[in-house]
């Protein structure tokens, strides 16, 4: 089990939720940093210094880009990606609220070339569903479920074209996860398809605002 951490918590609010992840090592696909919606207008000195332990314990990250499913102007978009690059020395770039449909493929194409140009050795997509199947061909990784448990267990379908990927390239985010059955959530995740995934068992409006049961098992 690898997992995509989204940690949406402020570190000066859960400090040892952030140390938890500087000691995950491995486990880790990535951890995303998302100080304000983004970077926010200025440094933020708190996220200046997780970032940094991150990265010295080996732990790739990612920083926050809202594409408003492909609203959001470009111009927005790159601020984004600069302040992330120069601010927290981030590895990556992870994009949201990406748009799915076909038409919007060569939109998001430039702005993972734009990415890449502005240093993102990894840049993944969530569009939180299957997309079309050119994103998968743009990014290292894409997440294609977001969304809860009950929902994950219901209705999720893989259409067949993902079968011509690896499953490294896949990722499932999970919320609403009854935490006795957080392992089940990974196990079901990698049997879907998808290498990489987080179950956390928080729910709406921000589910992403603690660390997966998975790791803090593992620290107890």
């Amino acid at each position: 089990m690898t997992l995509l951490v989204p940690l949406y918590v402020h570190p000066d609010q859960d400090p040892d939720a952030w140390r938890l992840l500087t000691t995950a090592g491995d486990r880790l696909y990535g951890v995303v940093l998302n100080a304000a919606s983004g970077p926010g207008d200025e440094p933020d000195p708190a996220f200046v210094s997780v970032a940094k332990a991150l990265r010295a314990s080996g732990t790739r990250v990612l920083g926050y880009v809202d594409l408003d499913y492909g609203v959001r102007p470009g111009s927005a978009v790159l601020r984004d990606l600069d302040r992330h690059h120069e601010w927290y020395g981030t590895d990556g770039c992870f994009f949201d609220q990406v748009p799915a449909d076909r038409s919007a493929l060569r939109g998001c194409r430039r702005l993972v070339r734009a990415a890449r140009r502005r240093g993102a050795g990894t840049v993944v997509l969530n569009p939180g569903i299957h997309p079309a199947p050119g994103y998968a061909r743009i990014a290292d990784l894409v997440v294609t479920f977001e969304g809860p448990w009950k929902v994950y267990l219901s209705s999720f379908s893989r259409p067949r074209w993902t079968a011509r990927h690896s499953p490294d390239r896949f990722c499932h985010l999970v919320y609403d996860v009854p935490p006795a059955l957080a392992e089940v959530a990974a196990r079901a995740a990698q049997e879907r398809g998808a290498a990489v995934s987080c179950a956390v068992a928080d729910t709406l409006p921000n589910p992403w605002a603690a660390p997966p049961p998975a790791l803090l098992e593992e620290s107890s």
